[in-house]
């Protein structure tokens, strides 16, 4: 599945691709595939996924802002230009602590 907004072949800034809702998260949808999918989000101040389990590896990008990601009840904090893979069948939960906007990377295994 492709999107217009997210073409083949097309510079992309993922972070003027999403906009900040008040009190809210907004996703999008970049690819969609068998094997895995790629999203982006943006987070309001103080809005969270609370926690749950994959089962897939899935890697978080931080575009802007930052946010308290917890895997197997470990805090980590995550800023602008860092990254952090989640572990398959692993609890995690993401906290904004501030803006944040991210994009996660899933990848199923077979």
């Amino acid at each position: 599945m492709e999107t217009k907004e997210f073409m083949h072949s097309k510079v992309i800034r993922f972070s003027s691709k999403v906009d900040y809702s008040p009190e809210g998260i907004v996703s999008k949808r970049v690819i969609q595939k068998e094997k895995g999918n790629i999203s982006l989000f943006a987070f309001d101040k103080g809005q969270q996924l609370s926690e749950h389990s994959a089962p897939f590896d899935a890697l978080v990008q931080a575009i802007e802002g930052e946010a308290r990601i917890t895997i197997d009840k470990e805090p980590f904090m995550l800023k602008s230009g860092e990254s952090l893979i989640m572990p398959a069948n692993i609890p995690h939960a993401v906290y904004a602590v501030e803006k944040f906007k991210m994009l996660l990377t899933m990848i199923k295994s077979d």
